[in-house]
């Protein structure tokens, strides 16, 4: 015969009167508040936010968009609404770069020749297994992460001019509004000791094909010269002063 037991649970927050004796003298801690539920709010209607700056900041591109016809009454705001949305186009435009982009053959029209009027790039023609191609694009990397307005692609050579000789690489062409601009044959073309400050200098000498994304005019050769020479300046004396450094501990 199968035995049933049954507990009985009173309702949540309830307590005995001899429980609560035992509160009084000490032997039980106190009971626990009974749980209300928070009160209702109703969630906010975006309609009845005020129209403000603050409003249009929480606005994605899309929506900005959108709103063009919503703001004319209110030249303030439309007015603000576009320099919103420039300041966006601006900023995507600056950060769709920042890496070295491997491209094919087929690439190369699309990549590098219809790029943008207002954009510089910098191809590095290479092949793998070539120590100075190796160490030139340890350079460009660099300079791609640093200059994220400018673009950086990489091709094979002989992708790129079939037949090219292995000893005219690594090579380095700078393309603006489709034209050729400069070219870099091999290793000599950077110096004895390549570094990415040095790879800068050199670029930039002719023509600023560097461009950070930090100033939003277009910007003058002396001005990105002049960058590139602070940064060359400033790592020099780093590896200054790290010489120094392993001197002294070396005494």
């Amino acid at each position: 015969m199968t035995d049933y037991h049954f507990v009985y649970k009173d309702v949540e927050g309830a307590s005995t009167q001899w429980d609560d004796i035992q509160r009084k003298l000490g032997n039980l801690p106190e009971k626990p508040p009974a749980f209300k539920p928070p009160p209702f709010a109703a969630a906010p209607d975006p309609d009845s936010l005020p129209k403000d700056k603050a409003w249009l900041d929480s606005k994605n591109e899309d929506e900005l968009e959108d709103l063009e016809d919503d703001l004319d009454d209110d030249r303030f705001l439309e007015e603000y609404r576009k320099k919103r949305l420039a300041e966006m186009k601006e900023a995507a435009k600056v950060l769709r770069f920042g890496s070295v982009v491997p491209i094919s053959g087929s690439d190369f029209v699309r990549e590098v020749s219809q790029a943008p009027s207002d954009v510089w790039v910098v191809v590095i023609l290479y092949k793998d297994g070539i120590a100075e191609c190796g160490v030139l694009m340890q350079c460009i990397e660099e300079l791609a992460t640093r200059y994220p307005a400018t673009k950086f692609v990489k091709i094979i050579s002989t992708d790129c001019i079939p037949n090219y000789p292995d000893r005219n690489l690594p090579t380095v062409l700078v393309y603006n509004n489709g034209a050729v601009k400069g070219n870099y044959v091999g290793m000599r073309s950077f110096g004895r000791r390549c570094t990415p400050e040095g790879v800068a200098l050199i670029l930039c000498q002719s023509d600023p094909v560097l461009n950070d994304g930090q100033n939003r005019n277009e910007q003058s050769r002396e001005a990105v010269i002049e960058g590139v020479r602070r940064k060359f300046i400033e790592k020099v004396v780093v590896d200054h002063e790290d010489c120094d450094d392993d001197g002294s501990s070396s005494d």
